[in-house]
């Protein structure tokens, strides 16, 4: 000890502050990674195997709707009804979008059940990923697992002006930089990377066993709405544009069950991956499409209900690789602007048509064959972008 300190004074003034700020990071360092993992204990504990996330970072200010108070306004992402307390809350913020991942080690998911829309396409190995978007549906929601950004979903962000919450995201330069891009499109941007707990928080036995930490990363709705407040993105953003200043509303319609309708429709991403094709069953006592996936019923963790949208849209698009030089080269791309081929399902039925989307920020439109607009039910609307050429069968 007496030698280390010899050698300390003899060292220069600007050598020994080095040294000294060296020390003082190592040591804050030390600390902090300590308290994190006692503090995840503490919140991902399990007792009988069931995930403990009430003491993880709560809910702050959120809002519930009065069940009792009259429902007569519409969501304008789907058209549910919703009451006017509900209009007057959502009216002061902007849409959300969260990326979660499909893998199938981090099923059930949660806060699927509860999105506004959600948008599901293939993220690389024929391995599904959904952008989940909240709007009107105003409580707390834990949501997860967040993974990472991927081009095409910046296309249909794009139609909304939303919030992006994610967990990185392709960087490769070429035509799939995701990261790139959010720069490029001036995307209201909630990476990960920039946030950090307690917002965004790991939760290694959230399904009762560990998994992998790529399937570990939560957050709640609530907290990243906050987020984007603070950063000055509310209804409007800071130089006072409205997030809805260009943004078409779909036409909607009040649903009708059909006892006689399309029992199930099945939908291949690729053949190769039967673990995450896709199987919906109609349920004409709810107006809705069960969904299974891999064969198994797809659920919310949240509410330990099965996923049930009211409205499946199936869109065909011109699926390539990147060529960016990425290991692999699995970094994919979709055409998402131009036209092809739709298949809407709602209210038991089924209709053949097109969708249409002129530019990346222009609004997806769902067109029958005759080019009409086709009215939506009321409810959760689940779009799945599949290559030209899959498989649906219903």
């Amino acid at each position: 000890m007496n030698k280390i300190l010899e050698t300390f004074q003899n060292l220069t003034n600007f050598q020994k502050i080095l040294i000294t700020l060296i020390l003082v990071i190592v040591s804050y360092g030390g600390s902090t990674t300590i308290s994190y993992s006692l503090f995840s204990s503490i919140g991902s504990g399990s007792t009988g195997g069931v995930s403990k996330t009430a003491e993880l970072p709560g809910p702050s200010n959120a809002f519930q709707e009065d069940p009792g108070e009259p429902k007569t306004e519409a969501c304008p992402l789907n058209g549910e009804m919703r009451t006017k307390k509900a209009r007057e809350f959502w009216e002061k913020r902007r849409p959300l979008a969260v990326m979660i991942e499909n893998h199938s080690e981090s099923r059930p998911q949660s806060g699927l059940s509860v999105a506004d829309i959600v948008y599901e396409a293939v993220a690389e190995g024929g391995i599904s990923r959904f952008m989940a978007l909240f709007y009107c549906n105003l409580s707390d929601t834990q949501v997860g697992p967040v993974r990472s950004a991927r081009t095409y979903f910046l296309d249909w962000l794009g139609e909304y002006d939303a919030l992006y919450s994610h967990v990185g995201g392709a960087n490769t330069p070429g035509p799939a930089d995701a990261l790139g891009q959010i720069i490029k499109y001036n995307v209201k941007d909630l990476n990960q990377f920039s946030i950090g707990f307690p917002v965004f928080w790991r939760d290694y036995q959230r399904l009762g066993h560990s998994v992998a930490t790529e399937h570990t990363m939560y957050s709640t709705t609530q907290k990243l709405w906050e987020i984007g407040a603070k950063r000055g993105w509310t209804a409007t953003d800071s130089a006072g544009i409205a997030w809805n200043k260009n943004f078409v509303e779909w036409k909607f319609k009040d649903g009708q069950p059909n006892t006689a309708g399309t029992s199930e429709v099945t939908v291949n991403f690729w053949e190769s991956q039967p673990a995450y094709r896709v199987i919906w069953n109609y349920d004409p006592s709810s107006n809705t499409y069960k969904r299974k996936n891999g064969g198994e019923a797809h659920m919310d963790l949240n509410y330990n209900t099965q996923l049930a949208p009211r409205v499946v849209i199936v869109q065909f698009e011109k699926e390539s690789n990147a060529n960016d030089g990425y290991p692999g080269n699995v970094h994919l791309l979709y055409a998402t602007s131009g036209t092809g081929k739709a298949l809407v399902f709602q209210d038991g039925k089924v209709v053949e048509g097109k969708w249409s989307k002129l530019s990346r920020t222009a609004r997806s439109k769902f067109l029958d064959s005759s080019g009409k607009e086709i009215a939506l039910s009321r409810g959760q609307i689940w779009i799945q972008t599949v290559p030209e050429g899959s498989k649906v069968s219903y």
